[in-house]
């Protein structure tokens, strides 16, 4: 009787809940496949809000990038203008940047476009970093990555939900070989001293020089007569002298290898490195002809090896300084931008000096453990800048230089001649800048059309999933019917004779 009151329970159960399985008791196997296909509904649902994520994120570029589109459309007419040099003014020439450099103020807003989440779309993995920042003198830095954000639509298909500012509005293919300009982050000048965005103005000379970077390096006063702020100009990956010790006056134009630029403020002078010598007097006097050695002397990542291998002896310290000296010692010392006297090693630009190697004659002559290696800590480099080659132009660096240079323009034929030949660079590169744009476009389209593909797909895959999971998950209510029917029949009958059977006793026989 306890069983058929189980089973019309169960069957009752089932009867409320519209589902034939209420327990994995019940039919292991079918458990095991619902528990399968509402994994499988449950994914589908978690596809189908990713797609709308996704959809909201690329329409919300699709727009920005054709605002971008128009934008620079209105640029380029401006450029057109501008070429007209024969008629317009200095005058009209600064009424024209002053539209420009509204037009790039919106640029920047755009470019720092951020989502609903106040994510900036255009920063990479950076979401929470503002990508686009002003850096003074018409140049502009990307502070993002180069990450791409993707999202999952379907088993199969993730589709990517963001481009990277650098892609679409920095690495832009250059009309011509040109230079970004920068300042470097160790500079110590408070308030920061600041570089020009640059022009070229001789293609021919920089065309020659490219592509090789410059660095503007500051030196210590004393390296002009009469003392006062001066800079060098060297190529990087060589440390060649472009410019050496040029008279430093802030804002004022600095040419270099075709490459027309302006530094202002007050940059910093060098603090000297030094590796001071203490003689040992005790090791005098010290016959280097016997004791024969060599020592790496090492600064900014350039070496030389001094030599110790002849005479005269070494009875102090001014003896010593003589022999670093002389040939052929001086002319590597030179070449380091170092000097030796009796005092020690200096370096006036500040970067620190390493030594390395010599022998237990040479560490008595300087007093420093040459052996073990010894570095100078005392020197700071004076501010610097660098001036890199590129074959790219950044959206914005092509409008501030269009800009600055209409602000600079005189009405001298010579003037309006370097204009002319700015506009149709920044014709071509505003060309390019649009082209690049809307590629990124074509694929934002391409991949909102991948997204209404997968949301069919899964339209269609949620609709198979549910059908497979009626069929094995739901209650055939005909057939429970007819079951609780019987079982009622069952209970009841098992009932009615346990009723009888409990009265019975042997008074009833007697």
């Amino acid at each position: 009787m306890g069983q058929a009151q189980s089973a019309v329970t169960k069957t009752q159960e089932q009867m409320a809940t519209g589902k034939r399985v209420l327990s994995p008791a019940d039919d292991p196997v079918a458990a095991t496949t619902i528990l399968k296909l509402n994994q499988e509904l449950a994914r589908t649902e978690q596809y189908k809000k990713n797609i709308d994520v996704a959809d909201n994120s690329l329409s919300l570029e699709d727009s920005t990038l054709q605002t971008v589109v128009e934008l620079m459309q209105q640029m380029n007419v401006l450029a057109v203008k501008a070429g007209n040099t024969a008629v317009l003014t200095a005058a009209d020439y600064k009424s024209i940047a002053a539209e420009v450099d509204t037009r790039i103020s919106e640029l920047m807003n755009l470019q720092n476009t951020r989502n609903a989440s106040g994510q900036y779309i255009f920063a990479g993995y950076q979401g929470d970093t503002q990508p686009f920042v002003n850096k003074g003198g018409g140049n502009f830095e990307y502070l993002g990555d180069e990450g791409q954000l993707f999202l999952q639509a379907s088993a199969s298909v993730s589709v990517a939900v963001s481009d990277s500012g650098k892609k679409v509005f920095v690495d832009i293919p250059s009309d011509h070989n040109t230079v970004n300009t920068s300042a470097s982050s160790s500079n110590r000048a408070l308030p920061a001293s600041v570089v020009s965005v640059g022009q070229i103005v001789d293609q021919e000379l920089f065309d020659s020089f490219y592509p090789e970077d410059m660095v503007i390096a500051f030196n210590a006063n004393s390296a002009v007569v009469p003392n006062g702020p001066n800079y060098t100009v060297t190529e990087r990956s060589t440390g060649k002298v472009l410019v050496a010790n040029a008279p430093y006056v802030s804002g004022e134009e600095i040419n270099v290898m075709g490459v027309s630029l302006s530094i202002s403020g007050s940059p910093v002078a060098p603090t000297p490195a030094s590796l001071p010598f203490n003689f040992d007097a005790a090791a005098a006097p010290i016959d280097f002809s016997a004791n024969p050695t060599t020592l790496k002397i090492s600064v900014g990542g350039r070496s030389e090896t001094l030599e110790f291998n002849s005479l005269p002896v070494v009875n102090n310290v001014a003896d010593f300084a003589a022999m670093l000296n002389a040939a052929p010692n001086a002319a590597k010392l030179a070449n380091l931008g170092l000097t030796a006297s009796a005092t020690g090693f200096v370096s006036a630009n500040g970067m620190n000096i390493s030594v390395q190697g010599g022998n237990p004659a040479l560490q008595s002559a300087t007093g420093l453990t040459t052996m073990a290696g010894v570095v100078s800590t005392n020197g700071k480099a004076g501010d610097s800048f660098f001036v890199e080659s590129t074959d790219k132009q950044g959206l914005l660096t092509t409008l501030s230089r269009f800009s600055e240079a209409m602000k600079s323009v005189k009405d001298t034929p010579e003037s309006k001649a370097l204009l002319s030949d700015l506009v149709a660079k920044t014709l071509s590169n505003l060309t390019n800048s649009i082209t690049n744009v809307v590629s990124v476009q074509g694929e934002v389209g391409a991949r909102q059309n991948t997204l209404e593909s997968s949301r069919d797909l899964n339209l269609d895959v949620n609709l198979f999933v549910q059908q497979e999971l009626k069929s094995v998950q739901d209650l055939d209510y005909a057939e429970a019917s007819i079951r609780l029917s019987m079982e009622t029949l069952v209970l009841n009958a098992s009932q009615q004779s346990f009723t009888k059977i409990s009265q019975l006793s042997l008074f009833n026989y007697l």
